[in-house]
């Protein structure tokens, strides 16, 4: 199933730049959804991925810039003994202090925006896909605003937790928790230029993408020609 509208989350009022030559496509969806599955096949069929979550981990490594701030924002408590970041401990942080989530996004968002768009300017693919798990939930990072078009990847509830227990082992009340912090079905779809019910096996998720491939390679030339 394909769905194509204008999506209609607000993006942030930007400076003006040189005309993207590259077509970015926004991948996203709940846990569950199957939304690596789907990262996996556009890398098979080699389109250039930029992964948030990959990021997201690289800009606090061992003694980045980024980690450097949050230490002095918060402390040194944030640091583990060999000076990597200790991830559960300011896990727990957050989710008792929400102003300080708001502070560690403050902090973390732009250097992962500017690692994405180092990453885009060095991609050779025909387009590119941005894979997100919270691109419409958050903006993430800004980086809603550097795709041109919404991909959800979509799932019954029953199906995200049946697969994010087989995958993870994760109890279902830690799947729900992850959930909600989530955009509903409805809400995700309606920010969506296409939509790819995933609800078969594997070969029922690449039989919707494929089409989906070849419009976003006729879109990515029209945009090159249009910009040239």
């Amino acid at each position: 199933m394909s769905k194509h509208h204008a999506s209609s989350y607000s993006h942030e009022p930007q400076q003006p730049q040189k005309p993207n030559k590259t077509l970015v496509v926004g991948l996203t969806g709940g846990i569950g959804s199957g939304k690596s599955a789907a990262s996996n096949w556009f890398a098979e069929q080699g389109i250039d991925i930029i992964d948030a979550d990959v990021i997201a981990h690289e800009v606090v490594a061992k003694g980045s810039a980024t980690l450097r701030k949050l230490q002095k924002r918060f402390g040194g408590w944030i640091l583990n003994d060999d000076g990597s970041m200790d991830r559960a401990a300011v896990r727990t942080h957050v989710f008792t202090h929400p102003e300080a989530l708001i502070e560690l996004e403050a902090i973390t968002h732009p250097a992962i925006r500017e690692a994405a768009k180092s990453q885009l300017a060095a991609s050779t693919s025909p387009y590119v896909v941005l894979s997100a798990p919270l691109l419409i939930e958050a903006s993430e990072a800004g980086l809603a605003n550097l795709c041109q078009r919404v991909l959800v990847i979509d799932a019954t509830e029953e199906t995200q937790l049946d697969r994010a227990s087989q995958r993870d082992e994760q109890s279902i009340r830690k799947i729900k928790a992850i959930m909600v912090n989530q955009l509903d079905r409805e809400t995700r779809n309606q920010h969506a230029d296409d939509v790819v019910l995933n609800d078969r096996d594997l070969m029922g998720l690449y039989e919707q993408l494929e089409p989906l491939h070849q419009n976003y390679l006729t879109l990515a030339q029209q945009i090159k020609y249009a910009v040239d």
